[in-house]
């Protein structure tokens, strides 16, 4: 249930409770270490500072005997006049011989504090010789320091012959740590305020942009396609601000979202209109006849006519209208290697000649190559220039088919000297369509989608379509496809033949 309602909470309180948590985990992380350290330099200095306030006082008192073979009869001499000196009213002292044995204590006012217990294991490392040993303990719910100081005939001399304990409170320690942890865990609570209101005033801010985002969506999907997510301080094209780069990104695709879906109004209401045509003459067709036509065979055969020539049309319309669709939804090539002079004189040429009619066919012989391309869809795209290229020229006209290399491309042309397309139609001849004088385009046959097909086509083969024109003078469209060089073709040859 929690984690569902974690799932249905916003954005902006997510992110400000994790960073809160975030904040509060590093608060604990950094008191905690600030408080380990403080406490740990200074039980460190208060040992150190017990050690040199003693250091003089030891010497002092050893210096006052003189030494037998074992030092034992110096302890025994010197130890409660040591442990005496050695105690104030925050440490207190006691002697152990070399056996562990406690000789003196020198607590013997009641405000000086107790001694913690003998702990023999401790005791024993420092009648080894070791100088730092140091431990906490609990003596009447006090902390207390404990340190054990070796004693030796002179400094640095390898044998012990005892050692000095000094005991103290760490009660003023305790005290100084308790001021620090309040100050501590104020400051946290300080910072983790000012942090929930500076997350959110920062999280608020960082999806402000996101808002509007929502928002613009909203309206879009009402059908406002002019809809767009402005923001003012991010207008650098280079920004590295995801937010804005994210906005930019949204803006480009409303764009294309718009353009497509204003290119997809256009393309209905010219298909429509397409149809409509031949649909109102068929049907003005059909109630002649209703009215009695048909009892006048010649008057009902010229309508009948009429009225197969218009279901042709639309039969071409929605072929056209089905291959449209069909490549701008993808279309999926065969490609093989076509040796271009010999497939246009046996596979189109004799198929082109027919359509040609009156019109001279003249084929440019260029420079011998193979491309890379689907035979089928190679066809259709010439089929569909060198029928422009009857409507537009008159009988007894010259069309051209020919093709030319480079580099690794092969450009192939088809030209008429036809009537030409105006300066004002070069820029709308590949919509979907348009025609520069429709009424005698439509006279002809055509619906405009020709240009339309071949452009996507030639792009699926990843070429390009170039058209030159003049009224008066004809047309030239070239379109490149890619080349496979003469020394791809023999090692591709050899490949084969080894491999058979």
């Amino acid at each position: 249930m929690k984690m569902i309602r974690w799932r249905e909470s916003s954005l902006r309180t997510r992110l400000t409770v994790l960073y809160i948590a975030l904040l509060t985990l590093l608060l604990i992380g950094l008191g905690m270490v600030f408080y380990v350290d403080v406490r740990t330099f200074l039980i460190h200095t208060t040992a150190v500072r017990l050690r040199a306030q003693a250091k003089p006082i030891i010497e002092h008192w050893i210096a006052e005997f003189q030494l037998d073979a074992s030092g034992a009869q110096l302890l025994q001499t010197v130890a409660e006049n040591l442990a005496r000196d050695l105690t104030s009213r925050d440490t207190t002292a006691l002697i152990l011989d070399r056996h562990g044995r406690l000789l003196a204590n020198g607590r013997r006012l009641p405000e000086e504090p107790a001694p913690a217990p003998l702990d023999l294991a401790r005791a024993a490392l420092a009648l080894a010789g070791e100088n730092e040993v140091t431990y906490e303990v609990m003596v009447n719910d006090q902390h207390t320091l404990v340190l054990f100081i070796p004693l030796r005939r002179q400094p640095g001399h390898p044998e012990v012959f005892g050692v000095v304990q000094l005991n103290t409170p760490l009660t003023l320690i305790d005290q100084i740590l308790w001021r620090e942890q309040k100050l501590i865990i104020t400051g946290s609570l300080v910072t983790i305020l000012l942090g929930m209101v500076g997350s959110f005033w920062l999280t608020s801010s960082a999806l402000r942009p996101l808002r509007r985002m929502i928002d613009a969506c909203r309206r879009i999907a009402d059908g406002d396609f002019s809809e767009r997510v402005n923001l003012p301080y991010h207008q650098h094209a280079d920004t590295k601000d995801e937010v804005a780069q994210l906005a930019s990104a949204f803006n480009d695709m409303i764009t294309r979202i718009e353009n497509t879906f204003a290119a997809q109004q256009r393309f209905i209401a010219d298909a429509a209109h397409e149809l409509r045509t031949p649909l109102t003459a068929i049907k003005g067709s059909l109630e002649v006849l209703l009215r009695g036509s048909q009892d006048n065979p010649a008057d009902a055969k010229r309508l009948i006519r009429a009225m197969y020539g218009e279901a042709e049309r639309l039969g071409r319309l929605a072929e056209q209208l089905l291959d449209l669709t069909r490549l701008q939804n993808g279309i999926i090539l065969h490609r093989a290697p076509l040796e271009l002079e010999r497939w246009l004189k046996e596979e189109f040429l004799p198929q082109a000649q027919l359509l040609t009619g009156d019109r001279r066919l003249e084929l440019r012989l260029g420079e011998p190559a193979t491309v890379y391309a689907d035979s089928d869809a190679l066809k259709q795209v010439l089929f569909n220039l060198l029928d422009n290229a009857v409507q537009h020229t008159t009988l007894g006209g010259a069309i051209q088919i020919g093709w030319e290399t480079a580099h690794s491309l092969v450009k192939i042309w088809v030209a008429d000297d036809g009537e030409g397309i105006a300066a004002e139609d070069m820029p709308h001849i590949f919509a979907p369509f348009y025609r520069g004088d429709r009424s005698r385009s439509r006279q002809r046959g055509g619906a405009g989608l020709g240009l339309t097909i071949i452009q996507s086509v030639v792009h699926a083969h990843g070429g390009q379509v170039h058209v030159v024109s003049a009224p008066g003078k004809g047309t030239q469209v070239a379109f490149t496809l890619e080349c496979i060089h003469a020394s791809l073709q023999k090692s591709e040859k050899t490949l084969t033949g080894g491999s058979s």
